[in-house]
């Protein structure tokens, strides 16, 4: 059985992802992970490809236990691997929570990595890692710390993977948007007491865009995509100028 697997799949870019990948030929099956298990279920009503479903909290070390088990019972082959579940808090530090912060670590650092290492021993030449990474990985974002220093984390991980695997033909490609205008994360993440330190976004990109350029570049075996103008050019600006600088455009760009 050809899989794939995807987290973060109940709504979003996991979403759009399926939505994009359905129908392609060395997918037979979708493995989709996430909490909210009546939208995974509709989701899979509206697929054309055989979806299986696994109503997880990714948070809980549990369940990747459990994942773990039935891979080893099954064996699938594993075409395509979506790290997408993830979130982050605006506010100033002191205003979220050591509880969120410890979420959006464990959730976006140690999850993913638990996820994909579990996973690559069923994962054959021509098979392929996305690891949904953001474009804030580029550089430190005050109000969005704590998310982005995950993000760091999580574009180093994958650029270092990818060297590993490249021997066995396994491709590794660390997905690096900018704020995406129609999916959850933008108002989950203004949910803190003060979420006015960035008031609006600005050239804010959407999700059909973001996963057709994700999936072309992870197909395409490349080792990083930004799927966008405005993160294409903050990768660039990032390599071009001091970090001290850097902070002074998000100063500008987050009080517009």
């Amino acid at each position: 059985m050809k899989i794939a697997i995807i987290t973060g799949a109940s709504s979003g870019l996991g979403y759009e992802m399926i939505r994009q990948l359905d129908g392609r030929t060395d997918i037979q099956e979708f493995w989709l992970i996430a909490r909210r298990k009546e939208r995974l279920e509709a989701i899979a009503g509206l697929t054309h490809t055989k979806v299986r479903i696994f109503t997880w909290d990714l948070s809980e070390r549990n369940s990747i236990d459990e994942l773990e088990k039935i891979l080893e019972a099954e064996k699938p082959l594993v075409k395509l691997l979506i790290n997408a579940a993830g979130f982050g808090k605006i506010g100033n530090y002191s205003e979220i929570s050591r509880q969120d912060c410890d979420r959006m670590i464990d959730l976006n650092c140690r999850a993913a990595v638990d996820i994909t290492q579990i996973v690559i021993p069923y994962m054959k030449g021509g098979s392929h890692i996305m690891e949904v990474c953001s474009s804030s990985a580029y550089m430190p974002v005050p109000y969005l710390n704590v998310y982005a220093a995950t993000k760091v984390f999580l574009l180093h991980y994958s650029r270092a993977l990818r060297k590993e695997l490249l021997p066995q033909g396994i491709f590794v490609t660390a997905v690096c948007p900018y704020w995406i205008k129609d999916t959850e994360f933008i108002a989950k993440a203004q949910k803190s007491q003060n979420s006015s330190y960035i008031r609006h976004f600005p050239m804010a990109t959407w999700s059909r865009d973001v996963a057709a350029g994700a999936i072309r570049d992870t197909y395409y075996g490349r080792a990083v995509s930004t799927p966008g103008l405005f993160c294409t050019l903050q990768r660039i600006f990032s390599r071009f100028f001091a970090t001290d600088a850097l902070l002074e455009m998000w100063e500008l760009i987050r009080r517009l």
